[in-house]
C-alpha cells in the first residue's frame, strides 16, 4: 500500500518567497487545485483565537488560502463553531466580534466570516454514522451545507487531548454546542443553581419536557432529558453545564468520529502550521511560552497522516528553556505527553485509522 504524502516547509523565508507566498507553493505542491471548485462553497475550518490569546495563526495565512480557492474558482468563507464553555466566543455575535478583533475580518481575508452553527450554537445538522462512541453526529450547518472542507490548523498542545491539530480543529471544532457536549461527556446537561433566574428560556426551548422552574431555579429531570444541550445555548446567564466527565481516550475517539461526519461525503484538503506551540489551547484568553522552536508548515489530503507528521517533526524539536515543558519531568520521548502526562494524543489517530480516514505511515515531501 502506498504512503500517504505529507509536504512540508520550513519557516525559513527569503527576499525572493516570504512565508505566505511559500505557503501558496506548499498548498500548490500538495494539490490542492486536484479539487473541482468551481462555483462551490468552500468551508475553511479555522480558530479565530479566543481574545488575549496571542498564539493563534495570524489572518495573514487564512488569506493565502482563500485567494487560492478564489483562483480555482470557489467560494471561500472562514467558519467555526460556538464554544461550550463560557468566554468570547458562545455566540455568533460575540464570536464574530471576537474574530474581527483578532484580524480576522472580510477586509484582511478577502472571505466572510460564518459562525456555522448560528447564533446561540444551536443550528446542526444531525450526520448518521453508527460509530463506537456516536449514532449521529451534531454538526454546524453551514460546514455541512459547504461543498469542500478546507482545514487550516494551529498544531499546538491542548490539556486532554495531548496536542490540537487536524483532528481537533474539526471534529471539535465543526461539532454544535450540543455534538462538543457529547463529545466532553457521558452524561447529561445540569443547572448551575447559584446562575440560574428562573427566566424560563430553557423551559420553552425543551422538546422533552425535561425542564422545571421551581422557586425561579430550573431543574433538568435526566429520566426525559435526551442530551441534545439545547438548554445550554438557550440559556443567557451561562447556568446550564455539560458533566465534562468522558475520560481522555474516549474524547480523542468521539473526536475521530466527529471529523469523519465532518468529511466522510466532501472533498477534504488540511495544512497545520507548527509554529507558536503554546501548551495549551487557542480557546484559553492567554497563551503561554511555546514549549518547543516553530517547526514549519504542513500539507495533505490525509488527515491522520498528516497529525502524525506534524507530531513526530515537533517531537524532533528541543523543549524550550523557561516553557511549561521545561518544568516537567521528562518521563516520555513524547514533548506532548510530558506536558500533559493524563492525555494520550494517539488514541484518536488509532482510532481514525479504524474509521479508514487515512494512515500514520507516510511520506515526508520536503519542498
Amino acid at each position: 500500500m502506498e504512503k500517504s504524502k505529507v509536504y512540508f516547509t520550513t519557516m525559513r523565508a527569503t527576499p525572493d518567497e516570504n512565508l505566505p507566498q511559500k505557503l501558496r507553493r506548499l498548498i500548490r505542491t500538495a494539490g490542492i487545485g486536484d479539487i473541482d471548485f468551481e462555483n462551490k462553497f468552500a468551508a475553511i475550518k479555522i480558530h479565530f483565537g479566543e481574545p488575549g490569546n496571542l498564539a493563534y495563526l495570524r489572518p495573514n495565512y487564512a488569506k493565502v488560502v482563500v485567494d487560492e480557492i478564489k483562483e480555482l474558482g470557489g467560494k471561500p468563507f472562514l467558519t467555526d463553531c460556538n464554544t461550550l464553555y463560557v468566554g468570547r466566543r458562545k455566540n455568533a455575535l460575540d464570536h464574530i466580534e471576537a474574530a474581527y478583533e483578532n484580524g480576522y475580518s472580510p477586509f484582511s481575508t478577502g472571505c466572510h466570516v460564518i459562525i456555522a452553527d448560528g447564533l446561540k450554537g444551536t443550528d446542526e445538522t444531525l450526520v448518521p454514522i453508527d460509530g463506537e462512541y456516536v449514532k449521529e453526529a451534531k454538526i454546524g450547518r453551514a460546514v455541512m451545507d459547504a461543498d469542500i472542507i478546507i482545514s487550516l490548523s494551529h498544531f499546538k498542545g491542548h490539556e486532554a487531548t495531548g496536542f490540537g491539530g487536524c483532528f481537533k480543529n474539526i471534529g471539535m471544532g465543526c461539532g454544535s454546542r450540543a455534538g462538543k457536549m457529547e463529545m466532553h461527556s457521558s452524561g447529561k446537561p445540569h443547572v448551575v443553581t447559584e446562575l440560574c433566574r428562573g427566566c424560563g428560556f430553557c423551559q420553552r426551548d425543551c422538546a422533552h419536557g425535561a425542564i422545571t422552574i421551581t422557586d425561579r431555579k430550573a431543574s433538568i429531570d435526566h429520566s426525559k432529558c435526551v442530551g441534545c444541550g439545547r438548554c445550554i445555548g438557550r440559556c443567557p446567564f451561562d447556568a446550564v453545564e455539560a458533566p465534562n466527565d468522558e475520560s481522555n481516550d474516549i474524547l480523542n475517539r468521539k473526536i475521530a468520529e466527529y471529523t469523519y461526519a465532518v468529511i466522510k461525503d466532501k472533498p477534504s484538503f488540511h495544512i497545520s502550521l507548527v509554529i507558536d506551540v503554546s501548551p495549551y489551547c487557542d480557546c484559553h484568553s492567554e497563551n503561554d511560552v511555546p514549549i518547543i522552536p516553530d517547526v514549519g508548515m504542513f500539507a495533505s489530503f490525509d488527515p491522520v497522516a498528516l497529525d502524525q507528521a506534524c507530531a513526530d517533526a515537533a517531537n524532533q524539536q528541543h523543549h524550550l528553556h523557561g516553557s511549561v515543558l521545561d518544568e516537567r519531568e521528562l518521563c516520555h520521548h513524547d514533548h506532548f505527553k510530558n506536558t500533559h502526562p493524563e492525555t494520550n494524543w494517539e488514541s484518536c489517530l488509532e482510532h481514525a485509522v479504524k474509521l479508514g480516514m487515512g494512515s500514520r505511515s507516510y511520506e515526508l515531501v520536503e519542498i
